[in-house]
């Protein structure tokens, strides 16, 4: 027990004798603030980086990143000085854009994200951004045209190509969803593809049509979990609940880790009224995810 005790307290030593050495390197102010969870001992340690000739734009962009949460007008300072030490980088201003609609400044986010627009004119990550801004705001007409912007800059990158289709399906432009994804011919799997399409036309009632794409899916790519999925869906649509349980059980057994087959089989089953099915399948869950569980219950409620 004595010698346990001195191996603790060397190991105590050996952690604390860093906070009282001399500092004046950026990468241990960081290395602390880091390691600290509260906010005012952050402060202490990061805001004086803002003065330090030493901290470059990428550790101010670091200080500012973990304040960005809990003191975003330091924050803001921090990136602020990024930029006067790197006025060209892209990811000072949309670091800055970030910061500024957490203190709600909506002209300091749009100036940062123009300002990033024009620094790189083939980057998408600004309009990316402000459409991830204008959909948590409940603008989808902004956060389609942001889309549609970042789309014009990298056409065929499939990321961006993906999430505009699926924004575009979801305004209800299915035609123009559809084109997307047939642009994304070569860049993206089939199997991924076809998904993609079926989706479009699932949201568009257009169920029959779906699962024939679903079934070409999985069968191009038999381990494809989100097929299975998404086709197990189409089918309880179409009202073949045994097609769709088995869509949905073979979505599970290929992505354990995914609780969505499984809560949707529950869900479905209440809904057909096989409450026993539905009860034992909301077991098997809550057994797999125990931390899961009030999660799973609410996703499945039992009469």
């Amino acid at each position: 027990m004595r010698g346990v005790l001195w191996v603790s307290a060397v190991a105590l030593a050996l952690h604390i004798i860093p906070l009282f050495l001399p500092r004046n390197m950026p990468e241990q102010e960081l290395a602390i603030a880091k390691a600290t969870e509260d906010v005012e001992s952050r402060l202490r340690f990061l805001v004086p980086l803002k003065t330090n000739d030493k901290a470059t734009a990428q550790d101010l962009r670091t200080a500012a990143e973990l304040l960005r949460e809990g003191a975003p007008a330091e924050a803001h300072d921090l990136a602020l000085e990024a930029e006067r030490r790197d006025p060209t980088s892209v990811e000072t201003q949309l670091l800055l854009a970030r910061i500024c609609d957490l203190e709600r400044m909506g002209r300091c986010v749009e100036q940062s994200l123009n300002k990033a627009g024009k620094l790189a004119p083939h980057d998408a990550r600004a309009e990316l951004l402000r459409a991830d801004l204008s959909e948590e705001k409940g603008d989808l007409e902004g956060a389609t045209q942001a889309l549609s912007r970042a789309h014009d800059r990298v056409p065929g990158d499939p990321l961006v190509g993906v999430r505009y289709g699926r924004m575009l399906s979801r305004m209800g432009r299915p035609d123009e969803a559809l084109k997307v994804f047939t642009a994304l011919e070569g860049r993206l799997p089939q199997a991924r593809l076809l998904v993609e399409r079926g989706l479009v036309l699932t949201r568009e009632g257009r169920n029959r049509e779906a699962v024939k794409l679903l079934q070409q899916a999985v069968q191009v790519d038999p381990k494809l979990a989100e097929g299975h999925f998404q086709l197990g869906l189409a089918w309880f649509q179409l009202g073949n609940e045994d097609a769709a349980e088995e869509a949905l059980r073979r979505a599970d057994r290929l992505d354990v880790s995914d609780t969505r087959p499984l809560a949707t089989l529950c869900t479905l089953q209440v809904k057909a009224g096989k409450f026993e099915g539905a009860r034992q399948t909301r077991t098997d869950l809550e057994r797999r995810f125990p931390q899961r569980m009030d999660a799973i219950r609410e996703q499945c409620r039992l009469p």
